[in-house]
């Protein structure tokens, strides 16, 4: 398995969509747990002069870019939402430019020695079957009245958050295959709280050193 060869603890850090995901990486953030970020690096791969732009225009046309020749993730996420041949195609142009960066980036802070534990945030890991490669992953939650309301917060309409949560894996689901849970249905204070219980079973500094 790829994450085989580390001794440092990698934890995936998932959750629906206006869960909390967010908010609690940036408490572990705080502790002194690096996150890194796979929406960050899916961005990343399919900038221009990156071979998976290309790739990715091949497919889906130029209607995709916008005035700069950036492909416009939006006009992007609008085709493939109802599409699941499209949406495949390009998990399977993305997903391991992703998961490369990913190997890269645990073994640079494997390397600084100052981290035991670290992170991988994504929306997508059980789906992705990256939970079988990590020590444990810990999942965000809250009920899908209070995402509803998170959503419509945002600018979203109540239909088209239906619609959102509706497309993604399902909460329980997410919660049965955790290692551990969050619940980030109430105030900021009672998720840190949470967090912070967290972290007190991950060692604090790298091993051995």
């Amino acid at each position: 398995m790829w994450l085989a060869e580390f001794a440092m603890l990698r934890y995936g850090l998932t959750g629906g969509i206006a869960s909390g995901k967010s908010t609690v990486a940036a408490i572990l953030r705080e502790l002194g747990f690096p996150v890194l970020e796979a929406d960050r690096m899916a961005h990343q791969v399919i900038e221009p002069r990156q071979p998976a732009y290309n790739e990715v225009r091949s497919i889906f046309g130029d209607a995709i870019l916008d005035p700069d020749r950036r492909i416009d993730r939006s006009r992007l996420a609008a085709i493939v939402f109802d599409d699941r041949e499209k949406l495949n195609q390009l998990n399977a142009i993305i997903h391991p430019r992703v998961e490369q960066e990913m190997v890269r980036q645990f073994m640079e802070l494997e390397s600084s020695g100052k981290h035991a534990a670290a992170f991988i945030e994504a929306a997508l890991i059980f789906e992705a079957g990256l939970h079988k490669r990590l020590d444990g992953v810990l999942v965000v939650w809250c009920l899908p009245a209070e995402q509803i309301t998170r959503l419509i917060e945002r600018g979203v309409s109540e239909a088209e958050a239906r619609r959102r949560i509706a497309a993604q894996m399902p909460v329980a689901d997410k919660l049965a295959l955790a290692t551990e849970k969050i619940d980030c249905s109430g105030s900021l204070e009672e998720t840190r709280r949470q967090v912070e219980a967290f972290a007190t079973k991950l060692p604090q500094s790298s091993p051995g050193r």
